[in-house]
């Protein structure tokens, strides 16, 4: 890779630029990419020796740079360890669409990999990262279809925006990455806050029009004399292929009809098996690749069934939905928690409540961010009836916990009204298709019975796709088989009223706006059921909140007071927490909020707040506690940094001789304020209080 090139252009509004043939050149092909300040360099290399079996072995990797951002990377070593969470979503982001668009029999080890060199405080890498993948494939030599290209759409105060800034992003009610090729969207992902189904496709649309015109920008990279590898297609043995279909056809067809996963899959191992013997020794065959042409005659004849006849692999209508079961409350001590099962697939969700001091610490190039909903989701191989090695969460754990997170995120009530931090746990217990769908309703039932106050049930629907040629089907809530056979998995999640989030991936080279549309029409109506179905088991959050959480208290105080609260090097609110059992958070807006585990220690630790903070009125009567005696008076604290003075003349209605003979150092008092001077003295009055019951002050 030598040829030298570099491109610019404004497109809807941000200037790009496009450079090859000066960095990585040994890849075979780098592009270093810029919007803004913020600067990428995606290079891709291919081996040059094939693996057998009939996958591309393509790996994708985003890395952020530290000193992208000016950044000294925190941790013993100072230097970038392995990816984090948000780096593993991005490289998940890109390899999705770039894996459908190589040729079908291209299996050389191919590498992708995009760094984050620059970046701005205005311009996210991410889907300037997918475009200069698709862009270094593009000059490269190996065979690759047409580019590619993604942008991210937000709509703010109504108005769509292509690439946004990061602030716009923070004030959007609708934020997707779209992905596609010159005809058609390969995937996207994101979320909205409650949107109705045509403004998503609106969204959609647009963005799409955008990435045509990004795709005809990559197309001025390419080299004049550019040739692309040689792919050999792979041939098939016709006679082989012959023989195993008239062998295992009528048997595979019916056994596509069994209902039960494990029946079906045990079954397809059982006429697997008999082939191999049917065809025996002598027939000189490889039996990878009777496995390659077996599995392919499984899921054209699968396919074939579906279209023609009408009938899916359970015998569903292509719009039904598993039966679906439901129960809250399974485990006690779990704040809230929640089994949702659908067919085969179960989901069982637990909600835990923390305080701020228990919110997610997320350093990243934009800075260092606080977050108080985190969803996890783990995928045990049991359910799957599997046995594996687990070595941490995986990419896949990682993806489907973050869609599910980001369906359940818009349902939340605002942190000012619900101050917990909150943690979600879905493990999936059996999978059968749509796990990541059932841990959105788990979720919305364990939030219910956590009686957080959510603005609405939320629900997760997958739904599928087989197309051949013009004919299509849609299918509604698929199975693991069907999202394996498939040409699309679409999940779509929301409330009754819209949309909260969207994932979809497309295996084949894209879907038109008009499926796009009746996927999303019929998954609205799946999704509505789903909803009807758990709201038998609970509709509304419950009253209270589980024995076993924090009590949150929030109160607001004058700013001003803060620093009373925390007291000199945090002597104060060190004592109120100890004093009180309790956890205390406060901020610069004046917000306090206090984090017991009873209600009596929470009062405790409010009185003692509203002590520290009260204001003195004259005319007002307070408790106060004498502080000092002087010859003519005493001095009362009314608060850890208010005092005032009796004088003498003011401790009774009758003369006082000696001070000491009405008041101590330590005694408690009421009384009643006389005078706040503009120096910020206060004059107090015992006498004007003696009529009055102390009683009746207590707070």
């Amino acid at each position: 890779m030598s040829n030298y090139k570099k491109i610019s252009e404004n497109i809807q509004g941000k200037d790009f630029t496009f450079e090859t043939g000066k960095l990585a050149k040994q890849a075979d092909g780098a592009v270093f990419a810029q919007i803004g300040d913020t600067q990428v360099l995606a290079t891709v290399v291919s081996s040059h020796e094939a693996v057998e079996g009939d996958f591309l072995p393509l790996t994708v990797n985003y890395q952020e740079k530290a000193f992208a951002a000016g950044k000294i990377p925190g941790g013993f070593f100072k230097r970038e360890g392995r990816p984090t969470e948000s780096e593993t979503l991005i490289s998940r982001l890109i390899d999705r669409p770039l894996r459908p668009m190589f040729h079908k029999d291209y299996n050389f080890p191919t590498q992708v990999i995009i760094s984050v060199y620059s970046a701005d405080d205005l311009n996210p890498p991410d889907v300037l990262a997918l475009t200069a993948a698709s862009a270094a494939l593009t000059v490269s030599d190996i065979p690759w279809d047409d580019p590619i290209a993604a942008v991210r759409i937000v709509r703010v105060e109504g108005q769509l925006i292509c690439n946004p800034t990061y602030a716009e992003i923070e004030n959007a009610d609708l934020n997707f990455i779209v992905a596609g090729s010159s005809d058609a969207i390969l995937m996207v992902e994101g979320g909205a806050n409650v949107v109705p189904e045509q403004d998503i496709i609106d969204a959609l649309m647009f963005g799409h029009e955008q990435i045509k015109k990004l795709i005809e920008f990559q197309k001025q990279l390419i080299p004049d004399n550019q040739t692309k590898r040689e792919v050999i297609e792979k041939e098939v043995n016709t006679e082989l292929a012959s023989n195993l279909n008239s062998i295992v056809l009528e048997d595979i067809k019916n056994a596509a009809k069994i209902k039960s996963k494990q029946d079906r899959s045990n079954k397809f191992g059982e006429i697997y098996s008999s082939a191999i013997t049917t065809l025996g020794d002598d027939s000189g065959f490889e039996e990878k690749e009777v496995k390659s042409i077996f599995d392919k005659i499984r899921k054209d004849s699968i396919r074939g069934m579906m279209i023609s006849e009408k009938t899916r692999i359970d015998g569903r209508g292509f719009e039904d939905i598993r039966n679906i079961s439901s129960e809250i409350n399974l485990l006690p001590r779990a704040h809230g928690s929640a089994v949702f099962t659908r067919g085969e697939t179960q989901a069982l969700v637990a909600v835990t409540l923390g305080s701020k001091e228990d919110q997610q610490r997320v350093d990243s190039l934009i800075g260092e961010e606080k977050k108080p909903f985190m969803l996890h989701y783990n995928f045990p191989p049991f359910s799957v009836g599997e046995v594996s090695m687990r070595l941490g969460t995986g990419r896949r754990e990682i993806g489907h916990g973050e869609l599910a997170k980001r369906a359940v995120q818009a349902i939340l009530p605002d942190v000012e009204d619900f101050p917990y931090t909150i943690r979600i746990v879905s493990d999936i217990l059996e999978s059968n298709g749509s796990s990541s769908m059932a841990t959105v309703c788990g979720s919305s039932l364990s939030l219910m019975d956590a009686g957080v106050p959510v603005k609405a049930p939320v629900a997760g629907i997958a739904m599928g796709l087989i197309k051949e040629g013009d004919e299509y089907i849609i299918l509604s809530d698929i199975l693991g088989d069907e999202d394996h056979l498939g040409d699309m998995d679409f999940k779509v999640c929301g409330t009754s009223e819209g949309i909260t989030a969207l994932q979809m991936d497309i295996k084949i080279k894209g879907i038109s706006e008009g499926i796009m549309k009746e996927a999303l029409e019929q998954a609205k109506m799946g999704r509505n059921h789903i909803l009807s179905e758990m709201s038998q088991t609970i509709s509304t959050q419950k009253d209270n909140i589980s024995s076993f959480a924090p009590r949150i208290t929030t109160i607001m105080v004058d700013p001003a007071k803060i620093k009373d609260i925390i007291g000199s090097g945090g002597k104060n609110i060190r004592k109120l927490i100890e004093d009180n059992n309790v956890k205390i958070d406060v901020d610069d807006t004046g917000r306090v909020n206090v984090i017991a585990v009873n209600e009596d220690d929470a009062k405790g630790a409010l009185k003692d707040i509203n002590y520290i903070v009260r204001d003195i009125d004259v005319g007002e009567y307070y408790i106060g506690t004498v502080k000092r005696v002087l010859d003519f008076g005493a001095i009362v604290g009314l608060s850890p940094t208010m005092d005032g003075l009796i004088h003498v003349s003011e401790l009774a209605k009758e003369r006082v001789a000696k001070v000491t003979d009405i008041l101590n150092e330590g005694d408690e008092v009421l009384v009643k304020c006389l005078e706040k001077g503009r120096d910020g003295k206060i004059r107090l009055s015992r006498k004007e209080a003696l009529d009055q019951d102390i009683e009746n002050f207590r707070e």
